[in-house]
């Protein structure tokens, strides 16, 4: 018996998991992908995981079959021109 859990998570708490997970290690996952991680990142921050489990969460799909999903809720980009200059005025150096 596994005495296992869940709870639903919502699609911020997702893609706040699939950027937790590329950028801390390096994977790119689907959205669909990262809910159970962000279950137990959810679990985690609830004190309800307990300490020294091994756990083992199986990602079966590529974060480039859906590369907008990560960019939703993030500010647009700025565009700089091709110059030192510019640079610099943008970092406020």
């Amino acid at each position: 018996m596994s005495c296992g859990q869940f709870a639903s998570v919502s699609d911020e708490e997702i893609l706040e998991a699939q950027r937790e997970l590329a950028s801390h290690d390096g994977v790119f996952a689907e959205p669909a992908s990262c809910a159970p991680l962000a279950f137990l990142l959810k679990l985690k921050r609830s004190g309800k995981l307990p300490q020294g489990l091994r756990i083992v969460l199986i990602l079966t799909g590529n974060g480039l079959k859906d590369p907008d999903a990560p960019l939703k809720g993030l500010p647009d980009p700025i565009a700089v021109d091709g110059t030192i200059e510019a640079l610099g005025g943008v970092l406020g150096l």
